[in-house]
């Protein structure tokens, strides 16, 4: 025999198990409460919240609005127990993957699976920038981390995710540069008495679902102990530049796929890659020497190879 979750998939039975065992160690008459549940056959069916489709010309604003509210339909995830293993290692295509079987699913989730599943239901908004944005605060002598999808839309900047608080979670894209949105969440946290104490930045994410790239979660690794106020709101305006200027160069090659690594074929070992000869040259120190001139180099197109 097995159980069923919410969205009508089964279970294992040895799961349930243990968790009624675990119930029973906290409540005395858990086991029995258990039994009493499982033998029920009048239990009324859990509503399953659907997935937001979208008209081509419904706005990106109203989109975001109805993304909040399916992420917010799952509810928070207050159990404890992780629903979904997520590897912040994984390539974008895994993490697409599994996003899918959380709509399959439907269970309770945290901010990090709200902030995949926000990218899942985003990557047809073509002109909408998204990227991570992790806190970590300070209350009563403990530290927290939280973390939320940062969009922008128009210029014009907002969150997707989902907290214990409503004020931590979506904010509308309404917000003209990224530090009034940082800001914003400061002031949201300090009402609940949180201090901030760093901030992590990530690039911008691919719209590509079968993109075999990771998504870069810290690229501004922003320390409110050793930032002012105004150092503070310039990094923040500088990562937003950097973003920009990515998104505006627009030169590199689309990201790898699944369909290109499964080709067979390959280039010449002695051919490097625009995005990998480029990559080289931003990380080459200053001090690095330059290949040698091609001139330096002997002329070979006199010699023939004999067979």
């Amino acid at each position: 025999p097995f159980f069923v979750n919410r969205g009508g998939l089964p279970v294992d039975e040895p799961t349930w198990e243990r968790m009624w065992r675990h119930v029973g160690r906290i409540h005395p008459e858990g086991e029995r409460v258990a039994q009493r549940i499982r033998g029920a056959a009048d239990l009324p069916k859990i509503p399953i919240p659907s997935v937001p489709a979208f008209q081509p010309s419904t706005p990106i604003p109203e989109r975001l609005e109805a993304v909040q509210r399916y992420i917010r339909e799952l509810q928070y995830n207050h159990t404890g127990t992780q629903f979904f293993e997520i590897k912040k290692s994984r390539p974008l295509t895994g993490l697409m993957d599994l996003a899918k079987e959380m709509t399959k699913e439907a269970l309770p989730i945290k901010c990090l699976e709200a902030v995949i599943l926000g990218i899942y239901l985003t990557n047809n908004m073509t002109t909408l920038d998204r990227f991570p944005i992790s806190f970590k605060t300070h209350f009563s002598g403990n530290y927290f981390r939280h973390i939320v999808l940062g969009v922008n839309f128009g210029g014009r900047y907002g969150a997707l995710g989902i907290s214990r608080r409503e004020e931590l979670m979506y904010k509308a894209p309404v917000f003209r540069t990224l530090s009034e949105l940082i800001f914003d969440f400061e002031d949201a946290y300090r009402r609940c008495w949180h201090t901030l104490k760093k901030v992590k930045l990530g690039h911008c994410v691919s719209h590509d679902p079968h993109s075999v790239e990771q998504i870069e979660w810290k690229h501004s690794v922003l320390d409110l102990d050793k930032l002012n106020r105004e150092d503070f709101r310039k990094e923040l305006e500088r990562h937003a530049r950097d973003m920009r200027l990515k998104i505006g160069k627009g030169t590199g090659p689309p990201s790898p796929t699944k369909d290109r690594k499964k080709d067979v074929s390959s280039p010449q070992r002695g051919q490097a890659s625009p995005h990998r000869r480029n990559s080289r040259g931003d990380r080459r120190p200053s001090g690095e020497k330059k290949p040698a001139d091609s001139k330096a180099m002997p002329d070979l197109n006199g010699y023939q190879i004999r067979v």
